[in-house]
C-alpha cells in the first residue's frame, strides 16, 4: 500500500495499524497515481491545544476518508502519545470503513494490549469501565476486553507486591537439541554446536557473579529469577548446578518469590538433571510439548514423540515441584482443531497448574517461512483457540496474562492460565514492563523501568554465544548502565 504522510513522520504508527489491517500489504512510500487502488494519504495538523487527522484511504475498489480531532494536554511526552493514538485511531475507521472487518483486538497493535486496563484500574475506573473503555474508545472485541480486563487486573495485583528498587534476573541457555520449525530465536543446535557450550556456560558465570555484585551495591532487590532459552536442560546436570550455584551466591535471595527454569525439551529431561533442580529450590518448571500429535512434531522438527512427554511428565511429578508449567501452540504446520483438542486434553490430565497457550507467529527466519510449510488457517487457528478457554476455566484456570507478537495467526495471542495461586510472577513483571529485568547470556535483552512511569530503558547482549564469550567487555557495560540508571532515579 502506498502511504503519504503530511504534516507528521510518525512511519511506525502507520505501518504497525497497516500490519494489523491489511495483512500482507508491504508499506510503500511513493506519489499516488491517478488508478493506484491501494494508497492511504495520512495527514496532521497541530496547534498548541490540539491535533486534527485526516486520513483519506483507498483500497480493495472502495475509498473512504475520517478525520479526527485530539486535545493535547500533559508533558510533550504524553502529547507524543496523544497525537500517535491520533493518527491510528483515524486510520483504522478508515480501513474498517473499506473493509468492513474489526480485528479481535481492534486497534490496539502492540505487544501488551492490556496495558491500558492496567493503568485505568490504578487510576480508580471500575472493572465495568475499564472494559467499555477499550471496546468504545480502542473498538477492541467483547469478548478480548474481557479477557484483557482479567490480565490487567492480574498485572494490577503483581505491580502492588513490588518496591521501587525490585528486579527480576533473566538467565539464557541459547541450546537446543534441533531447532524447531517456528524458530527464530538466536538458538544453536547442540549437534553442531557442542564445543560452544562449556565457554559459554564459563562466561555466563562470570557474567552472573559481576551482576550479583552490582546489584548488592546498589540496593536492588530480586523478587523473580527466570531461567529460558533456548532449551536450559540441554546442558548436563553439573552444568546447570554450576551456573545455579552462582546465582545463589552472588544474589542475596531473601525476597525471591520463585525460582523458574524452562526444562522445556522432554528429550533433554533426566532424574539427574532434575534432581539438581529441586537441590537448588525451583519453584516452577516447564515442560513445553507444544503438540501432543506425533506427525506435528515430526513436522517442526522435534526429536521426541507424546510418548516421551509421557515420560518425562512421570519423572517431573516424581520431584514433587511446587508448579509445573505446560505449552502448547495453535497453528503448528499439519495440526488441525481436532489434534489441537487432543493435544489440550492430554496435556490437562497431567494435573499441571499453568498452561500457556501460544498461537503460531510467522518469524522471519524461521523454516516455516524458508521452506513454505503448510499451516492451519486463522479461521482453523480461531476454532482451536475457541476451544482452549472454556475447556482451560472448566478445569479450574484463569488467564493471568497475555502478550501479543508480529506476524500472528488471525492476530490473536499469546494467554498464560492458571490455578488460583499458579502464576508465575516473573511472565506478568516481563509483560507488563512492572519492574526492571536485568539479563545475563548471549542474546539477553536487559529493561531497566523507572517505577510508575512509562520511561524505559534497554541494553542488549551481544546476540550469538561465540561473541558473547568472546566479548565479556560488553555485559560489563551493560551492568554498568544498569547500575548508573538506578543512581540517576535516586530512589
Amino acid at each position: 500500500m502506498k502511504l503519504v504522510l503530511n504534516g507528521h513522520d510518525e512511519r511506525y504508527t502507520v505501518e504497525q495499524s497497516l500490519m494489523n489491517l491489511f495483512p500482507g500489504e508491504l508499506p510503500v512510500y511513493e506519489p499516488v497515481l491517478p488508478g493506484d487502488e491501494s494508497w492511504a494519504t495520512i495527514t496532521l495538523r497541530e496547534s498548541p491545544e490540539d491535533c486534527r487527522v485526516t486520513v483519506e484511504l483507498r483500497h480493495g475498489g472502495k475509498t473512504a476518508a475520517q478525520s479526527c480531532r485530539t486535545v493535547l494536554t500533559g508533558t510533550d511526552f504524553e502529547k507524543e502519545g496523544q497525537r500517535r493514538h491520533a493518527i491510528a485511531r483515524c486510520f483504522f475507521l478508515a480501513a474498517r470503513a473499506v473493509t468492513g472487518a474489526t480485528p479481535p483486538w481492534g486497534m490496539l497493535t502492540g505487544v501488551r494490549p492490556d496495558k491500558p486496563v492496567t493503568w485505568a484500574l490504578a487510576e480508580g475506573k471500575t472493572p465495568d469501565e475499564a472494559r467499555a473503555m477499550l471496546e468504545n474508545e480502542y473498538f477492541v472485541t467483547p469478548e478480548r476486553a474481557a479477557l484483557a480486563l482479567e490480565t490487567g487486573a492480574a498485572a494490577l495485583t503483581a505491580a502492588r507486591r513490588l518496591g521501587p528498587r525490585d528486579i527480576d534476573v533473566y538467565v539464557g541457555i541459547p541450546f537446543c537439541p534441533t531447532r524447531c520449525a517456528y524458530c527464530s530465536f538466536v538458538s544453536q543446535s547442540v549437534e553442531r554446536s557442542f564445543a560452544l557450550v562449556p565457554p559459554y556456560v564459563d562466561a555466563l558465570i562470570a557474567e552472573i557473579r559481576s551482576g550479583g555484585q552490582m546489584v548488592r551495591e546498589q540496593g536492588l532487590r530480586v523478587r523473580a529469577f527466570y531461567m529460558g532459552g533456548g532449551t536450559p536442560t540441554t546442558l548436563t546436570a553439573e552444568q546447570m548446578d554450576r551456573v545455579l550455584t552462582a546465582f545463589e551466591e552472588s544474589f542475596e535471595l531473601d525476597a525471591c518469590e520463585e525460582i523458574t527454569v524452562e526444562a522445556g525439551r522432554p528429550d533433554t529431561i533426566t532424574a539427574e538433571k532434575l534432581a539438581v533442580l529441586k537441590s537448588h529450590g525451583v519453584t516452577r518448571v516447564s515442560v513445553n510439548p507444544q503438540s501432543m500429535e506425533d506427525h506435528v512434531l515430526r513436522a517442526i522438527g522435534r526429536c521426541h514423540t507424546a510418548g516421551d512427554i509421557d515420560r518425562a511428565m512421570e519423572l517431573v511429578e516424581k520431584y514433587a515441584f511446587p508448579h509445573v508449567n505446560m505449552d502448547l501452540i495453535a497453528g503448528l504446520p499439519e495440526d488441525t482443531p481436532e489434534g489441537f483438542r487432543r493435544s489440550l486434553d492430554a496435556c490437562l490430565k497431567f494435573g499441571t497448574d499453568n498452561v500457556t497457550v501460544h498461537t503460531l507467529a510467522l518469524k522471519k527466519g524461521s523454516r516455516i517461512l524458508l521452506e513454505g510449510l503448510t499451516i492451519p488457517g486463522p479461521e482453523a487457528v480461531g476454532e482451536m483457540l475457541d476451544y482452549a478457554a472454556p475447556v482451560l476455566r472448566r478445569a479450574g484456570y484463569a488467564p493471568y496474562y497475555l502478550y501479543r507478537q508480529k506476524y500472528m495467526s488471525g492476530s490473536f495471542e499469546n494467554i498464560g492460565w492458571c490455578r488460583p495461586g499458579g502464576e508465575c510472577w516473573y511472565n506478568i513483571d516481563i509483560m507488563s514492563e512492572l519492574c526492571s529485568i536485568l539479563s545475563f547470556g548471549a542474546g539477553g535483552s536487559t529493561k531497566m523501568v523507572e517505577p510508575g512511569t512509562n520511561h524505559i530503558e534497554r541494553v542488549f547482549n551481544l546476540k550469538y554465544p561465540k561473541e558473547y564469550t568472546e566479548r565479556p567487555e560488553k555485559g560489563l557495560s551493560n551492568q554498568a548502565a544498569f547500575a548508573a540508571f538506578y543512581r540517576k532515579l535516586g530512589l
